[in-house]
């Protein structure tokens, strides 16, 4: 029986978060009324002529500095030319010859056996292009709005270095994360910020030849992504081993029916020649002067390199800290809490553990009704022995439902540690003078009776510390 070996490239389209087109200066805004952000330029109208947003070439030089790519300092911008009712011009602007991102590559961490993994994946180069509009089907009427026509997009095409739907995943994942620590896009994949189409094809192991690929279009979530792989895997592994593999597995478009799980077909796909690609003649050759190129490459710190830095500084385990880097929002909750004064080893425990694992649904940190500086104020409390661990956990509950401020909890609920050692003391030598018995056996031997006194001063003595009720028992049963 053949062994197949699954080959995965990906072309990822990334909205750049600039204040206006990339062409014009119409708004980017989501969520407005239908062909509200709109001009000439944009529609395409006789005479209207485009100028380059220069946020939008920065954005794309932070990009290339992330994925230790190559910057063409000289970039052109083509005409690719379709015919399709969302693109009013019936050509879209694009960069095909000389992109402005290079070859690049990042880095994926995998899971294998207990172990992990880390993998190179090559990217082929990454450029600047305007995006379509929006077709919207209503029945038997189809309408058209035009406001996301002209938005900057950075589209990022992967070498076909992925293996299986883990790899793919975990490619998009990181990429997603690098888009968004550098603040370049919002990469929200349900406004269609960030988008993929998945290039899969098969071949039998041990071949270098390349067989047919199948492109998967706009696909935008990674749930789907790594169910659309699977199946279309599935369908042309089928194809090959029933013998149509030729008439089954051709070079086409298909969409993934989210609902059945299945890859559709939608259209053949286009050769580059199809598009019929030349310079765009009202758009001049980019220069990127040195000031910009210097401007671009100044990023902040990567996700790998905020990990390195919290193993190193706060002394985290690799794991805890690739949990709190696995989104800019957990960092930036995470660096609030410790500089508030929450040590780091207590924040990492209560936002990754305790926080996270109480969050419902879909709701991330950045929409918790607890804020850092109060989960902070809540881990301060613990350490200090006002409260303690399952105390916090209660206040957390009621945070999470009710709200409410911590110090009026703590009152209202009588949660506050007793520390005094007077205090305790008094309740350890009432328990103790109680069952004068059971600390003649303790001292017989029986020292499974130490859990028995603990039981009994917790019981009497609501809110004492238990390790300091510990550690006075033990005293006093030596005397």
């Amino acid at each position: 029986m053949i062994e197949f070996e699954t080959i995965i490239g990906l072309e990822v389209h990334v909205q750049l978060n600039t204040k206006t087109k990339i062409f014009c200066s119409c708004p980017t805004s989501f969520g407005e009324e239908p062909n509200k952000n709109v001009c000439p330029v944009c529609l395409g109208l006789p005479g209207a002529l485009p100028t380059l947003n220069q946020e939008a070439v920065k954005k794309a030089v932070s990009f290339a500095k992330a994925i230790n790519a190559s910057v063409n300092q000289n970039s052109i911008f083509a005409r690719k030319n379709y015919f399709y009712p969302d693109l009013p011009k019936a050509y879209q602007i694009s960069q095909f010859e000389i992109p402005i991102v290079g070859k690049g590559w990042l880095e994926i961490a995998l899971e294998d056996n207990g172990t992990t993994k880390q993998r190179k994946i090559g990217i082929t180069r990454a450029h600047l292009e305007e995006d379509a509009g929006k077709n919207i089907h209503d029945g038997k009427i189809s309408k058209v709005d035009l406001n996301r026509a002209c938005t900057p997009l950075l589209e990022i095409v992967s070498e076909p270095d992925m293996r299986n739907s883990n790899e793919a995943v975990a490619y998009l994942k990181k990429l997603h994360s690098i888009v968004r620590f550098l603040e370049i896009s919002d990469a929200n994949m349900q406004e269609g910020s960030f988008r993929c189409d998945a290039n899969v094809s098969i071949r039998p192991k041990g071949e270098d030849k390349l067989y047919t690929r199948v492109e998967i279009k706009n696909l935008n979530s990674f749930r789907f992504i790594q169910k659309a792989i699977e199946y279309e895997v599935e369908r042309q592994i089928e194809a090959w081993e029933s013998g149509h593999y030729d008439d089954e597995v051709y070079q086409e478009t298909r969409l993934f029916d989210t609902t059945k799980g299945v890859t559709k077909s939608m259209r053949g796909k286009e050769e580059s020649a199809d598009y019929r690609y030349f310079p765009d003649p009202d758009l001049l050759p980019v220069f990127i002067p040195e000031q910009l190129l210097r401007e671009g490459e100044n990023i902040p710190l990567m996700p790998d390199e905020k990990k390195a830095l919290y193993i190193q500084q706060y002394g985290l385990k690799e794991y805890d800290a690739g949990v709190i880097t696995s989104s800019l929002e957990m960092v930036r909750y995470f660096e609030e809490m410790v500089a508030v004064g929450a040590s780091p080893k207590g924040a990492v425990r209560w936002l990754s553990v305790e926080l996270l694992g109480k969050l419902k649904g879909d709701v991330g940190v950045e929409s918790s009704p607890v804020n850092a500086k109060t989960l902070a104020e809540l881990v301060k409390y613990t350490e200090n022995d006002t409260i303690s661990g399952k105390s916090a956990k209660e206040i957390l509950d009621i945070l999470l439902t009710e709200g409410g401020n911590i110090d009026e909890i703590i009152e209202r609920k009588g949660l506050k540690q007793v520390n005094d050692d007077s205090a305790i003391l008094n309740i350890i030598h009432e328990i103790l003078t109680q069952n004068a018995d059971k600390v003649t056996e303790y001292k017989a031997g029986k020292d499974k009776l130490l859990g028995f006194f603990v039981g009994q001063v917790m019981k009497n003595a609501k809110g004492v510390n238990p390790a300091k009720v510990n550690t006075l028992l033990l005293e006093q049963l030596k005397k």
